[in-house]
């Protein structure tokens, strides 16, 4: 039965997203919803696509197992990326009026910057859509009680995801995030009250995880172990800042107004609910000890959904997982148009300048097939978690996209030969360290950032500024 109504609800949002395809008349409304929504759709599609699957499954799983500081990335980094778009760069990238962020670094350097920048942030979805991936096989891999294999259910998700988001782009995410936003807070609330109940009340789950040491965030006085604090808060906080999904949100928005405070509420709305699922799987810790042990050595992931199966009533999982699918659609949908969005506008249109829109149009909807076949074989073949995979997909843009785009922005000494210093400085030393010192003290990213920055400020003094091109 419980497989029949998740069955209901995928159907009702394949439904509404093929609605909103009626919408659809032009690239422009595919991208961004003819820069047409108000508030509360981008406050919840902002909300929603960056409360996935890593929030529910992968977050509450490495806070059990290390508490607090092992969320220093994701929720707290990611939390202050959403705050820091909105209120710093939200307005002047809004007044661009620009496609794709990719667009922005051609108008600002040059054809060869939009290039590599583009690809990098291609490169960098393919852990964050596939972790949405991963967990839509892992839901239904628990619903079916393992007749459907972790593998095909990652082909049945992404089928999924790729019919709503294909036709309607961003006016689909929009309305079925909207709706999937509503199912994802009062969902968890009601099941996490539920758990809390079972667990003993809020100040018993909250005081274990106190007595266990959950709640320490803060590193230590050691020099290494500060270091290597920041580096895994600015892996979020400033490389998930250079991305596509969150510059479509604000640049869909209907006014100014809307793009900055939809952002920012946004952010701070997802640092607060974010905590919702933590309490939820610390209750497993008092209801179940012996399963929670058992998972975390076996597949921490299945923590939540083995105890909503096994302890809750038939109508709290029908629920539950009809907020979990809303959480991993809502983000899926987002995050597979977003690089499918990059690579039609800024590589392929670049070689093809004469480009009609319907052209645009059906080389991006193209371009969503195509990337939603990688991301799925990704998926499937990789042995990282989900927590992980979306943690790792920001360290090339914090090495190499950040600096260009902050400068490009706040800098007038920005230029050409600096925003190309800080590309190859910054991914080069980042990728240097990631394959012959992969197990360092400090994540190579952080010594990216800061071989991107002396690449711009090198560059920055060689040669004069250059301005942003009319476009």
């Amino acid at each position: 039965m419980l497989i029949w109504f998740v069955v209901i609800y995928l159907v009702i949002s394949i439904g509404i997203g093929l609605y909103a395809a009626t919408r659809v008349h032009s690239a422009r409304d595919y991208i961004v919803a003819g820069r047409n929504l108000p508030f509360p759709i981008v406050l919840a599609m902002v909300f929603a696509t960056w409360f996935g699957a890593e929030t529910v499954l992968g977050i509450s799983a490495t806070f059990i197992d290390e508490g607090f500081r092992g969320l220093i990335s994701d929720p707290l980094g990611a939390s202050i990326c959403l705050v820091l778009f909105g209120l710093i760069f939200a307005r002047p990238l809004y007044r661009l009026n620009l496609l794709t962020l990719g667009d922005f670094f051609r108008v600002r350097y040059n054809r060869q910057t939009e290039i590599a920048l583009s690809t990098a942030i291609i490169i960098s979805y393919l852990g964050w859509v596939g972790a949405q991936m991963a967990a839509l096989g892992l839901v239904f891999n628990v619903l079916s009680d393992g007749a459907v294999a972790l593998n095909h259910g990652i082909l049945i998700g992404a089928g999924v995801v790729l019919l709503y988001t294909l036709f309607g782009g961003m006016w689909s995410v929009a309305m079925t995030t909207f709706v999937q936003m509503i199912v994802i807070v009062l969902g968890l609330l009601y099941v996490t009250w539920l758990a809390g109940d079972m667990a003993g009340g809020f100040t018993t789950v909250v005081g274990k995880a106190a007595a266990d040491g959950k709640l320490n965030f803060l590193p230590t006085a050691d020099l290494l172990d500060i270091l290597s604090w920041i580096a895994a808060l600015l892996t979020m906080a400033l490389g998930s800042i250079p991305q596509q999904d969150v510059f479509q949100r604000v640049n869909a928005s209907k006014n100014e107004w809307v793009a900055v405070w939809g952002t920012t509420i946004g952010g701070l709305s997802y640092f607060f609910f974010a905590a919702v699922p933590l309490f939820l799987a610390y209750s497993a810790t008092l209801i179940d000890p012996a399963m929670v042990e058992r998972f975390m050595a076996e597949d921490s992931q299945l923590i939540l959904p083995q105890l909503i199966v096994n302890y809750m009533p038939f109508g709290a999982q029908v629920i539950f997982f009809g907020a979990l699918l809303s959480v991993i659609m809502s983000t899926a949908s987002g995050t597979l148009l977003a690089p499918a969005v990059t690579f039609s506008e800024n590589i392929l249109r670049g070689h093809y300048r004469d480009m009609t829109d319907r052209q645009l149009l059906l080389a991006t909807r193209g371009a969503v097939v195509v990337f939603t076949c990688i991301v799925a074989i990704y998926a499937i073949s990789t042995n990282a978690t989900i927590h992980a995979m979306v943690e790792n997909a920001y360290r090339v843009t914090l090495s190499g996209a950040f600096i260009p785009l902050a400068a490009g922005l706040f800098w007038k000494r920005a230029n050409n030969l600096g925003a190309g210093l800080a590309i190859i400085f910054g991914i080069g030393t980042w990728l240097f360290l990631e394959l012959f010192v992969p197990e360092g003290d400090i994540g190579p990213q952080l010594y990216g950032l800061a071989a991107s920055f002396t690449g711009m400020l090198i560059g920055g003094y060689l040669r004069p500024a250059n301005t942003i091109k009319k476009h």
